[in-house]
């Protein structure tokens, strides 16, 4: 089993990274293969709201120039998916969301690539931001069917510096429990893969309040 965990901070080594790191960890303690993607110091374009995606039906976004077409089948190739972001007034890091709103238009409009997979949400932030900016990852997991493992607590660490949040000691912990269920969680998806079936998937519905 393999999870991606894609960091949505500029810096490559800074708290964000630290925080998957820690529950990276745990995963990798329990045999499950890891990778950290660096999203956040990458020139990713917004989504335009072209609806190819959903025409063409390739798996791909149209806009050139990025790596969100990449990273889009790592995401499809993986068990799992660790989404993490610093908080930008009081919100995702730019580039994490011009990633995650293609790369979940083009997973919806091509079947979902990502449903019943395991995908858990970390936020590392200075002081205040923490819990709006995790709610904002985890929309992302909920309207696509996604597995989530929860922790003791919200997911969101706190440091300023880079590696300051390895002082944060209830943060570290709560890390650490994510990784933990996270393994397990993906321990039950594989083991239960041959031994229950897996509910029909709908197609989806659209209820316009305008006509």
């Amino acid at each position: 089993m393999k999870v991606v965990a894609f960091n949505g901070s500029p810096k490559k080594e800074g708290n964000t990274y630290h925080a998957l790191k820690l529950v990276t960890e745990q995963l990798e303690m329990q045999g499950i293969e890891t990778e950290i993607v660096h999203v956040g110091n990458k020139g990713v374009k917004g989504c335009i709201a072209c609806g190819q995606c959903a025409k063409n039906k390739d798996e791909k976004c149209v806009i050139k120039g990025d790596d969100v077409n990449i990273w889009i089948q790592k995401m499809k190739e993986a068990d799992g998916i660790l989404l993490g972001s610093p908080v930008h007034y009081a919100s995702l890091g730019a580039n994490m969301k011009s990633f995650l709103d293609r790369a979940f238009y083009v997973s919806g409009a091509n079947g979902n690539l990502v449903r019943h997979k395991a995908g858990a949400s970390v936020v590392a932030v200075r002081r205040s931001g923490g819990i709006p900016t995790f709610n904002e990852l985890n929309n992302y997991l909920t309207y696509s069917e996604m597995m989530i493992p929860t922790s003791n607590y919200w997911n969101v660490i706190h440091g300023t510096t880079p590696g300051q949040v390895l002082q944060d000691e209830e943060g570290m912990q709560i890390m650490r429990v994510l990784g933990k269920n996270m393994a397990y969680l993906l321990q039950l998806i594989e083991q239960g893969k041959d031994k229950v079936e897996a509910p029909v998937q709908e197609k989806k519905i659209y209820t316009n309040f305008i006509r």
